[in-house]
């Protein structure tokens, strides 16, 4: 039954929405619809400009017999500041102060749309390149993985501190806590990730980088690539060991004798802002 160009255009909008990095032969749609392969080019067209228009992202058509189309997210750089400028808003409270040196940001990412932005946001420093796998460790950071990993379209990856029977096989590393010089394991499934995936770690909160060095030589120990680096927060200081790892931060922290929430290097090294 052919439908008509008001349904199609939604129903291809929920269609490319639920399914970000995906080629879609452009056959599909003309089997969908009972529909001539130009009317489908015509409505990807009208997409393709509302989507730009809108931020939603990229409509990226790809040619040949081989080809199709794909939603890549993104988020316009005025979107991405104002976002970035209510993390701060929100954050910048002495009353956040943790013993230890920490800040308590349990409530900001208690709210799904929240999850949601912080995704696209970090999603689209890697709409152009190659990401297997979203690799975290069970912190408060798992959210904000598996809303990058949703964006990506791509498996996220969880490390744990113990290892338990329904892992099977395992690889285990220790690494050093930044925090505290403790010396701490990680633990993952050898089925969790494939040879030669080119893996994003995600963290929620960067310290001393202990634990995104673990999980840097977790990766390796499955012959991984570390393809980017990507932390909500992080302590105001250098973070050259990371530099060629394309590490970003939405905001850097700064807890001496009252808390100062500024910009991270994400809004820079992303839109040169």
């Amino acid at each position: 039954m052919k439908v008509r160009r008001s349904n199609r255009l939604i129903d291809m909008t929920k269609y490319l929405l639920d399914r970000p990095h995906t080629l879609i032969p452009l056959t599909f749609f003309v089997d969908r619809y009972e529909s001539a392969k130009s009317s489908i080019s015509e409505d990807l067209g009208i997409l393709k400009q509302t989507f730009k228009e809108r931020g939603i992202g990229i409509v990226d058509t790809i040619p040949g017999a081989a080809g199709g189309t794909r939603f890549l997210p993104s988020i316009p750089a005025t979107e991405a500041q104002a976002f970035v400028n209510d993390l701060k808003d929100a954050l910048n409270d002495d009353s956040r102060y943790l013993a230890g040196g920490y800040i308590y940001m349990s409530d900001v990412l208690s709210y799904p749309d929240t999850l949601r932005t912080i995704g696209r946001i970090m999603a689209t420093k890697y709409t152009d390149q190659k990401i297997d796998a979203v690799l975290t460790v069970a912190t408060k950071g798992i959210p904000i993985a598996q809303s990058i990993a949703s964006n990506l379209n791509v498996p996220f990856v969880v490390a744990q501190h113990d290892s338990k029977i329904t892992d099977g096989s395992t690889i285990s590393v220790n690494y050093v806590s930044g925090s505290n010089n403790n010396v701490k394991k990680m633990v993952l499934s050898k089925r969790s990730l494939r040879d030669n995936s080119r893996v994003l770690i995600v963290d929620d909160y960067l310290k001393g980088g202990g634990t995104v060095n673990g999980l840097a030589t977790l990766a390796k120990e499955f012959n991984c690539e570390v393809a980017g680096i990507s932390v909500l927060a992080e302590e105001n200081y250098d973070r050259k060991e990371f530099a060629d790892q394309q590490y970003v931060s939405l905001v850097k922290v700064d807890i001496a004798k009252h808390i100062t929430v500024s910009d991270g290097n994400f809004l820079k090294t992303v839109f040169n802002q």
